[in-house]
């Protein structure tokens, strides 16, 4: 389903799910059916480790193997046939401590009476030189919110999942020319974003390229890029747009609202509930299980059920097992 958006207007949701993998769209599916209006908001299908898996051969009940972006769609179907409603976006920041808590993203901002957090654990945490320096001069993370100020420029988009690409297309309204630079030699989006992207006369593809460092004095003036076929070059551009993954919980947006261990995790109780009431989570980010997808979707289903249960005002949550 797609969403009108308008900044000034939140609509206010029973439940948003931040992340649209196994543990997040699972979720959905439970707080759906049990009649909860429904929100997930997530970066697209190849954004999480599912969704850029080829194959999956392991799948409870899914004896033929499939391509996990195949996976994630099945489940959010599901999800959907039960009411809820997913959008691709990302998340900007978030206000937890409120009641309802307030979620921004690209195209406007939602409520929700509860929140539950499942974008994994593909954070970055190293930087390519000029890019700590030049955030904010040039460096964005999201062309949603920062194409307008490219307009008539050339611009550089690092990565090669979904949203790489999407942002990639958004840009294509705004700026002379888009350098899509992909740090492996197959672009993982679904086939008909690449199809899009590939056909663009304004978008020039450089794949298996890394990108090696962003140079400029006060704000973005070029990149440059190695690869093994064309060795180093430098591309002139003054904005980069980058959407490269890493090993780390994504929890940037919710600053210092919820605790975390030393690594970036976030802490939960056995409801999964995190040290914000009304605030869950499962799945990857809490880095506690082995990273399969069953078990991501099984704490989403877990996590599901502590949220209807508070949703119905209960003080104290309990386990089924103690009635």
């Amino acid at each position: 389903m797609s969403l009108d958006f308008n900044p000034d207007k939140k609509e206010t949701y029973d439940v948003i799910i931040i992340g649209g993998g196994p543990a997040g769209s699972t979720a959905a599916i439970y707080t759906a059916r049990a009649g909860w209006k429904t929100l997930v908001i997530d970066k697209g299908l190849t954004a999480g480790a599912l969704g850029r898996s080829s194959q999956i051969a392991n799948f409870p009940g899914v004896p033929e193997p499939l391509s996990g972006a195949e996976l994630v769609t099945r489940m959010r179907e599901q999800a959907e046939s039960f009411g809820a409603t997913f959008v691709d976006d990302k998340v900007l920041r978030a206000d937890i401590k409120k009641d309802p808590k307030q979620i921004w993203v690209g195209q406007g901002a939602h409520e929700g009476r509860a929140v539950i957090i499942a974008t994994g654990a593909m954070g970055r945490t190293n930087r390519v030189p000029g890019e700590n320096r030049l955030l904010g001069r040039g460096v964005s993370y999201c062309a949603t919110c920062d194409a307008a100020f490219f307009r008539d420029k050339a611009v550089a988009v690092v990565g090669n999942n979904d949203e790489a690409l999407e942002e990639a297309l958004t840009l294509t309204r705004f700026a002379s020319e888009v350098h899509l630079v992909s740090p492996t030699p197959e672009l993982t989006a679904s086939r008909d974003v690449v199809d899009e992207l590939k056909s663009h006369p304004q978008v020039t593809t450089y794949v298996a390229t890394k990108l090696r460092e962003i140079l400029g004095e006060d704000s973005v003036e070029s990149i440059t890029v190695y690869s093994r076929e064309e060795g180093e070059r430098t591309i002139p551009v003054s904005g980069v747009f980058i959407y490269l993954q890493g090993n780390v919980p994504i929890v940037d947006f919710l600053g210092e609202q919820a605790e975390t261990d030393e690594g970036g995790c976030l802490l939960v109780d056995e409801f999964h509930q995190t040290t914000t009431p009304g605030v869950f989570a499962a799945g990857d980010v809490l880095c506690k299980h082995v990273k399969q997808a069953v078990i991501a979707a099984a704490e989403g289903a877990k996590t599901a059920v502590a949220v209807d249960r508070h949703l119905q005002g209960r003080e104290k949550l309990r386990p089924d097992w103690s009635h």
